[in-house]
């Protein structure tokens, strides 16, 4: 147990049952941190250093309710040292200092080290965040801080330097499900008592409408609760008069998921913008993995769109970066983007196309040697084999294009590239045809 006080919120105090259900539901212990296996799993870093009360200098980093208050939680009460809990919306600089000269003193009398947790250290500005430094330096305070923010942008670079990074995942509606499994079977400080019933697949679809925040699936366990008696069963419409609005899932391994994405996919092939963004609403609204829908507009632009406007391509591999980087909810704008240039771009699958026949002919016919003269000739008695003797550079000849030989014997007459003449394409095509003219 600490051997100094701690805030309330970590409090080993008996749970109040008229505190809301998150609060109540906070694991206690690292194996109830259900989806963050990756970081506090059996064998990671941070477990280890937890169970020897040996944890360095931390910096918690994920979206809202994964489960970065939570882990402070369980470190405070695990762990030896004096705990302090501080949001940086409401400290100072002079509570700060406060904090430090009491850890100090901790050190020297009691020899007992202060952990400080800094919930929303991004809020933080420079000046603040240096006060940290020598201390963090010096081992005085070991500091746990928290953000929602990208690190690298939000935190100075010689704090950051000295902080362990954890990075803390969107929990999966798998891993919510598991919470509120737990939340509904736990009679202690859960809802367990009640008896209520709710079908498994409707407890994931709470985990994919919420997007990973395992508080907002709680609160709205919890209120779903409410509205019905002891051992009835909370359904789909119940859930929907808590949230005020129609709940649109389907499951990720389903029909309807592969209904939509294909929808989607040939709404942007066949140029209709308005049902491609129906279609990439409803995935949205479905809890879909936004990198997923990113990496289907980057295909989409490359097999679709190709060289009638390569633009399309850079467009759409640029948004599956920033989708990736910002996420939801601000990801929406950057993939109605994509799709929206994608869908509205002239087509051709000229490429596509000719890659495929080209594979073809490579795994099914007997496709011969390379021409000698464009075989490698960077070594000593190359030109005794008599490589690239007869080769002709074509940027020596009017136009960079000179008429040789550049297809296997067998091969000489293959048409793999068919042109379509549309767009982009068009002035390549009409380029390409120029250079090709006989002299």
């Amino acid at each position: 147990m600490n051997g100094g006080s701690m805030d309330s919120l970590f409090d080993a105090l008996p749970t109040n049952k008229y505190e809301p259900l998150p609060v109540r539901m906070r694991p206690t212990e690292l194996d109830h941190l259900y989806g963050q296996e990756q970081a506090v799993g059996k064998g990671t870093f941070l477990r280890a250093m937890v169970e020897k009360d040996t944890i360095p200098s931390m910096l918690f980093y994920g979206p809202c309710g994964t489960g970065k208050t939570t882990l402070a939680g369980i470190i405070a009460k695990m762990s030896n040292s004096h705990f302090v809990n501080l949001n940086a919306t409401n400290a100072g600089i002079g509570e700060l200092r406060n904090i430090i000269e009491d850890a100090r003193k901790r050190v020297r009398s009691l020899q007992q080290r202060t952990i400080l947790f800094l919930d929303e250290i991004h809020r933080f500005n420079k000046s603040q965040q240096d006060v940290l430094l020598p201390c963090v330096e010096d081992g005085t305070i070991i500091l746990i801080g928290a953000t929602t923010e990208n690190p690298f942008f939000e935190v100075n670079r010689p704090l950051l330097s000295r902080l362990r990074l954890i990075t803390l995942e969107a929990l999966t509606p798998k891993a919510i499900s598991q919470i509120l499994k737990r939340a509904l079977t736990d009679s202690e400080v859960g809802l367990g008592a009640r008896n209520l019933q709710v079908k498994d697949e409707l407890l994931e679809d709470i985990g994919i409408f919420v997007n990973g925040d395992g508080r907002m699936a709680l609160n709205i366990l919890e209120q779903a609760a409410a509205m019905v008696h002891d051992g009835e069963e909370i359904t789909l419409e119940i859930l929907e008069k808590v949230v005020g609005r129609r709940i649109y899932t389907y499951d990720k391994k389903g029909d309807s998921h592969y209904d939509t994405i294909s929808a989607f996919i040939k709404s942007m092939r066949g140029s209709d913008v308005q049902a491609t963004l129906h279609y990439l609403a409803r995935m949205i609204e479905a809890g879909e993995d936004p990198n997923f829908i990113a990496r289907r507009i980057v295909i989409c632009a490359a097999e679709d769109v190709g060289l009638a406007d390569p633009q399309a391509l850079i467009l759409a591999n640029a948004a599956a970066q920033a989708a990736h980087m910002v996420g939801f909810p601000e990801a929406r704008i950057i993939l109605s983007e994509a799709a929206c240039y994608v869908a509205l771009a002239p087509k051709s699958n000229s490429a596509y196309l000719g890659i495929d026949a080209a594979i073809s002919d490579v795994r099914h016919k007997d496709c011969g040697q390379v021409p000698d003269h464009l075989r490698d000739s960077h070594y000593s008695g190359a030109s005794k084999l008599g490589h690239r003797l007869t080769y002709k550079y074509a940027h020596n000849y009017p136009n960079g294009y000179v008429k040789q030989q550049y297809l296997p014997d067998p091969l000489i007459h293959a048409e793999y590239y068919k042109g379509v003449d549309r767009g982009v394409e068009h002035n390549l095509l009409k380029d390409w045809n120029d250079r090709h003219k006989e002299k």
